[in-house]
C-alpha cells in the first residue's frame, strides 16, 4: 500500500507503544509516538520551572521549543533544543507534569501541526500512535485503529512495565486519573466512525500486533 499511514489510538496501558513499534518493524515503516513529543514539551516547561496553570507562558515556551524525535521503531531518540532528554521524559516529575500541558488547547493545535508534518516527511509509510491520531491528526490515514483493554487489565500492564513499583493508588492515578482529565480535550475510549477497536483484554502480544496487521491488510484491498 502506498503512502501507509496506520493511526492508533488508546487509553494508558493499552500497549500502544509496544504494540505500534512493532507493527512498525513488520511493515518496514517509520514509528511516531506523539505521546513522547508532548513529554518532550512537557519536560521543557519543567526544565524552565514554568507555573504549568500559566497557559500563555506554557503555549509561548511550547512554540518556542525546537523538538526532534526519531521515527526509527528500534531506537528511541528525543532531543529538545539540541539536547538529548530520551531519559529524562519518562520520569515521574515529566509524567505527572504531562496532563497539565497536554489538555490545553493552544499547545494541542501546534502538536498537531508538527505531527502532521512527520507524517508527511514519511511518505513511505509510519505508524502514528496517541490519542487523537485516528480522528485529528491523521483521520484519512487509510488504517485506523482503537487499542484499548479492559481498566483492570491496563492497570496491571503498567505495573509490570514499571517493574512493579508502583502502589494501587500510584497505577490508579497514573493510568485511570490521566484518561480522565486528558479526555476533556480528546476522544480516544470509544471508535469514531471508520475506526476499528481492537480489544487486547484477553490478547497476549503477538496476538494483538497480528490482530492490527489485520486491519492494516483489510485497509489496503479494494472495497
Amino acid at each position: 500500500m502506498e503512502n501507509l499511514v496506520v493511526a492508533i489510538d488508546g487509553p494508558s496501558g493499552s500497549g500502544k507503544s509496544s504494540v505500534s513499534k512493532e507493527v512498525a518493524r513488520r511493515l518496514g515503516v517509520a514509528y511516531l509516538d506523539t505521546g513522547a513529543m508532548y513529554r518532550a514539551l512537557t519536560f521543557a516547561c519543567v526544565d524552565a520551572q514554568l507555573d504549568l496553570t500559566d497557559t500563555a507562558a506554557v503555549t509561548a515556551a511550547v512554540k518556542e521549543a525546537r523538538v526532534e524525535i526519531g521515527t526509527d521503531p528500534d531506537h528511541e531518540k528525543v532531543m529538545v533544543n539540541g539536547a538529548d532528554v530520551t531519559a529524562e521524559i519518562r520520569k515521574p516529575s515529566v509524567s505527572e507534569a504531562v496532563s497539565a500541558v497536554a489538555v490545553i488547547l493552544d499547545v494541542r493545535a501546534e502538536l498537531i501541526r508538527r505531527q502532521q508534518e512527520i507524517i508527511a516527511d514519511h511518505p513511505a509509510g509510519i505508524v502514528a500512535e496517541g490519542r487523537d491520531i485516528t480522528t485529528v491528526v491523521a483521520p484519512e490515514a487509510p488504517a485506523r485503529i482503537l487499542l484499548t483493554a479492559r481498566e483492570e487489565v491496563r492497570m496491571a500492564r503498567r505495573g509490570l512495565q514499571l517493574g512493579g513499583t508502583q502502589t494501587s493508588e500510584d497505577l490508579q492515578r497514573q493510568v485511570v486519573a490521566r484518561d480522565a482529565k486528558d479526555s476533556t480535550v480528546t476522544s480516544f475510549t470509544t471508535a469514531a466512525d471508520g475506526v476499528v477497536t481492537v480489544d487486547s483484554s484477553d490478547l497476549d502480544f503477538e496476538q494483538t500486533v497480528q490482530a492490527v496487521l489485520s486491519v492494516v491488510e483489510a485497509a489496503g484491498k479494494p472495497a
